[in-house]
């Protein structure tokens, strides 16, 4: 079998074998535009559709110039719009890319309700940056539709250049709008010397027609009446829920999983084996980092601590490399390398950690696991594409254990979300079995809130606040704030508190550990917010979950299209001490009612004054993902709406100061 490696040098040599070839174009004239169409008054595949594709078609080809291979598609989609809000979302056209493509002869034009034309000049098109959900950033280039209108059409063609040629490709079936009929024209490479590679292709939460082969060596699949997709919050990863194709380059037959899994572990285990061997001064390091650890749990620790702290990252933002000087690196070819360097990729150090791990008696293995941050992996899908990330197991006792020091931040004993309660294969020579990541538990990932806050009498609150950190919400703190100055970060803290309170002062603030492999991020700062309590005649009225205020429902949409999905399980846990104004007092001190949702929730609030009436204490605890319960179907989005619009109203609890009332105190 070849390699996924062999194969891309196959596609890469492909130029010393052929002449060059070139996909049919779409051609520079734009096709006859239908009466029936521009007449067309109701979209055809959804009834409320403001806007809808009556066709997008793509054309790939594998294509050789100058030398070298690439992949160009030809695309070609023509919108009608049905009403003002289509017009809206359809003037202006962004079209993403990212590093290693180039988005070339963009045309486009606008057939308004008479048939007139208008057509978009070169300099229309511009260049700038989106924003993706996720805080994904993308190059893309973006047009404005000129006269754009109910009951016109606009179509637009670009070409698109990969500069490369891969083994797999991911086709987008599916759009923001419904599509009338897309039709995918694909034209592989052909080996004549190595007759054993083809193409292969998979369609993904769609059904398309088979492929037909079409003139010079296209071939073309379809499907038609396809809905729009639309995001929505805590949504599955889009490859788990929108239609797409896959397609890749294999010289294997269709195998059966339970054939392909472990012949694909024990080739692994033997290409991995060679750069595991312990040698001297991997078991010096081993004894030395060990030291007089005595428990299996200590000694991986340990371990474990010396490869995220002694052992750089040169891929880590806060390795302080440039890309010139990481060219200019040796390879580390063994984890004797990597621990001479003090410096490797997150596979070296991977690597090193098992070997010193083996070093100290233990079994450790590589494996290979799923990312579930991109689809949720089926092993009956006999193909590598969704095995691409790579973790250590250690056999303790009887369990293994699933450790990844070579990525930055993630604590001991966890994994990358993406990689927790996923099926991992263990590579063995003989028998590779399949495991089981644990889930972290929500007191891993945990938000530690403290507030020691002043109100005022004219409801003006004032204080020190302190917030930290841990597990998952660390990783994610530290992964969106390690290249940022200090200046930088202070003004996101900032932003983001004013964005949930925007009468919110805030000064002195400190944040600490971002870049630290090890501890709690903790933030820290002084908050004035006037008017937090509203005050009527003589009462104060006061929501004394201050980390709450401001912030609105989790879900707002009534219905839901797909399940709903939590990245991980996690825990709150908040204090708010409030010194309440001279001469007000509580006319009671109830708290809004704990509830629970069996062992995937819990919600715990408490309200305390002191004994002398001048002190308000208000705890909270929440958590939510108990037993690794993160994914709910459709049909339980009615409960879990219910049980978060809950959590909102009880968090906006509000209490009574009365000037002059009797003090009431728990």
């Amino acid at each position: 079998m070849l390699s996924r490696s062999s194969i891309s040098l196959l596609l890469a040599l492909i130029c010393f074998f052929f002449l060059s070839a070139s996909a049919l174009a779409v051609g520079d004239d734009w096709r006859p535009i239908d009466p029936a169409d521009l007449a067309l008054k109701t979209p055809v595949v959804e009834k409320d559709a403001d806007a809808e594709a009556l066709f997008w078609e793509v054309r790939v080809a594998d294509e050789i110039q100058t030398g070298s291979a690439r992949k160009v598609l030809n695309h070609y989609i023509r919108i009608k719009i049905f009403t003002e809000r289509g017009r809206e979302s359809q003037s202006r056209i962004d079209i993403p890319y990212l590093g290693g493509v180039s988005i070339k002869d963009i045309a486009a034009r606008t057939i308004k309700p008479d048939g007139s034309i208008v057509e978009i000049k070169k300099e229309d098109v511009l260049e700038r940056t989106i924003v993706k959900t996720g805080g994904l950033k993308l190059k893309a280039k973006s047009f404005a539709m000129p006269g754009v209108e109910p009951g016109a059409i606009i179509e637009y063609r670009w070409k698109e250049v990969w500069d490369d040629i891969s083994v797999y490709d991911r086709f987008e079936l599916q759009r923001n709008i419904p599509v009338q009929v897309v039709r995918y024209f694909i034209k592989p490479a052909h080996f004549d010397t190595f007759k054993t590679v083809g193409m292969n292709a998979k369609t993904f939460h769609c059904d398309t027609t088979p492929f037909v082969k079409g003139k010079d060596g296209f071939y073309m699949t379809s499907m038609s009446n396809v809905p729009a997709f639309h995001e929505e919050a805590r949504m599955p990863p889009e490859d788990e829920v929108k239609a797409w194709m896959l397609t890749w380059y294999t010289d294997e037959g269709n195998m059966p999983p339970e054939k392909y899994w472990p012949k694909f572990g024990r080739e692994k285990y033997e290409e991995y084996k060679a750069n595991l061997k312990v040698s001297d001064d991997v078991r010096s390091a081993a004894a030395a980092a060990v030291g007089d650890a005595t428990t299996p749990e200590q000694k991986l620790a340990r371990l474990y601590e010396f490869c995220q702290t002694k052992i750089k990252n040169l891929y880590s933002d806060t390795a302080g490399l440039t890309a010139d000087e990481r060219a200019k690196l040796k390879e580390n070819k063994t984890p004797s390398d990597t621990l001479k360097h003090s410096l490797g990729t997150g596979w070296d150090i991977d690597l090193l950690f098992t070997a010193l791990a083996n070093a100290a008696g233990f079994d450790a293995r590589f494996v290979r696991i799923a990312d579930r941050g991109r689809v949720f992996f089926n092993p009956n899908f006999a193909n590598t594409y969704f095995l691409r990330s790579y973790d250590v197991a250690v056999k303790v006792g009887d369990d293994w254990r699933f450790l990844d020091p070579g990525t930055p931040y993630i604590p001991f004993g966890m994994l990358r979300w993406q990689e927790e309660g996923q099926k991992a294969l263990i590579l063995d020579p003989k028998e590779p079995i399949w495991v089981q990541t644990r889930m972290s538990s929500p007191e891993t990932t945990k938000q530690k809130r403290t507030a020691k806050v002043v109100l005022s009498e004219d409801g003006t609150l004032e204080g020190d606040i302190r917030i930290e950190y841990t597990g998952h919400f660390a990783v994610e703190k530290k992964r969106a704030n390690d290249q940022d100055s200090q200046d930088q970060r202070e003004a996101n803290l900032r932003d983001e508190i004013k964005s949930q309170m925007s009468t919110a002062e805030v000064s002195s603030i400190r944040i600490e550990n971002v870049t630290d492999p090890v501890k709690p991020v903790v933030s820290t700062y002084h908050i004035r917010v006037p008017g937090y309590a509203q005050r009527t005649g003589k009462r104060l009225f006061l929501q004394p979950a201050f980390f709450q205020h401001g912030i609105a429902p989790l879900f707002g949409a009534s219905e839901r299209r797909y399940p709903i999905y939590f990245h991980y399980p996690w825990l709150e846990q908040d204090e708010v001490r409030i010194d309440l104004p001279a001469g007000y007092a509580l006319d009671n001190a109830d708290a809004p009612p704990a509830f629970t949702a069996g062992a995937i929730s819990q919600y715990e609030p408490k309200i305390l004054v002191t004994a002398d009436g001048k002190e308000l204490i208000y705890q909270r605890s929440f958590f939510f993902g108990g037993g690794g319960t993160v994914l709910f179907p459709v049909s339980s989005y009615g409960q879990l709406k219910g049980l978060f619009d809950e959590l909102n109203k009880r968090d906006n609890h509000t209490i009574t100061l009365k000037q002059g009332a009797a003090v009431s105190s728990k």
